[in-house]
């Protein structure tokens, strides 16, 4: 360092400021020189306007490099590290949206594999959107038979038929309607008298669960109506057989010529009241019935 001081009375003054320079590593350590390359971070400055004397010094900004280079370098590393975040970040959200759409892929395509089973009585075809498993006729048991089955079958049109035996037990029959002028529930067709009964195996796909509800004509909220009827059985003076649901737009199995063969036969049914409650219910009528899917 080369200082001229041309001005003695600011000698400490100027010394008091070198010190501080020294301290903060801007000045080489004093006795050093300034030669060659070492010359070319020089400064020359006055010292103030009055005075006549003139600083040169030697700034070192090895230290000022130092904090610079260390200061990018962390940026640098920063904003390395926020790029790979926001990389990895990207490519976890692609692959779980991946992953997410597999699975979703996965289930709709089990979904379609499951699903419920109902017959619809009275009906060749099934409701829109429901496969039809098999087309039928109903069946079940003669309706003055002390024994045998008492429920009603859907017997697909296509039969695989067993060998014929001697013994005396039948009990399978085709169904008739039993719906007369008296006995014509609003909305059916009093030509179906003594007619032959269709039938329809449906599958929905997609459902899990199937209910026939009796007294209703709609479903309750959430579910889905297949179709809604009528809810027939066997006359009250005849063997018992369970209820079933007779669709309100039934039609006959086939052109055949009403006969009146009997066998398992569909009345309509009537409510009565007292153990029933009339309200809500009402005497003497006919009772809807609705399909339900969910």
């Amino acid at each position: 360092m080369r200082i001229l001081i041309m001005d003695r009375t600011f000698l400490w003054s100027y010394q008091g400021f070198c010190y501080i320079l020294l301290l903060v590593g801007v000045l080489p350590s004093i006795g050093s020189e300034c030669n060659g390359d070492s010359c070319r971070d020089v400064i020359s400055m006055p010292l103030l306007d009055e005075m006549k004397a003139t600083l040169k010094a030697d700034l070192d900004v090895t230290n000022l490099n130092n904090h610079l280079k260390a200061y990018i370098e962390q940026q640098i590393q920063k904003g390395v590290e926020t790029a790979m975040t926001d990389v990895m970040r990207q490519l976890i959200d692609n692959k779980l949206e991946t992953a997410n759409a597999t699975i979703e892929t996965t289930i709709l395509a089990e979904l379609e594999r499951y699903g419920i089973t109902y017959i619809r009585w009275g009906r060749k075809g099934c409701p829109g959107g429901a496969e039809l498993v098999y087309t039928g006729q109903a069946g079940g048991n003669r309706y003055n038979h002390n024994g045998g089955g008492a429920n009603y079958l859907c017997l697909p049109n296509d039969p695989e038929n067993g060998e014929p035996q001697s013994y005396d037990n039948p009990q399978l029959y085709g169904t008739e309607y039993e719906i007369f002028a008296d006995r014509n529930p609003r909305g059916m067709s009093s030509t179906l008298r003594n007619r032959e009964v269709p039938c329809a195996v449906c599958h929905r796909k997609r459902r899990s669960s199937v209910i026939t509800i009796p007294g209703r004509k709609t479903c309750y909220k959430d579910w889905n109506a297949e179709y809604n009827g009528y809810l027939m059985a066997s006359h009250k003076v005849y063997k018992r057989t369970d209820y079933a649901c007779i669709d309100v737009n039934a039609e006959q199995f086939d052109n055949k010529s009403a006969s009146d063969e009997d066998g398992a036969l569909f009345y309509p049914i009537r409510t009565s009241c007292g153990s029933l409650r009339c309200p809500p219910y009402k005497a003497d009528a006919d009772v809807f019935c609705v399909v339900c899917t969910k």
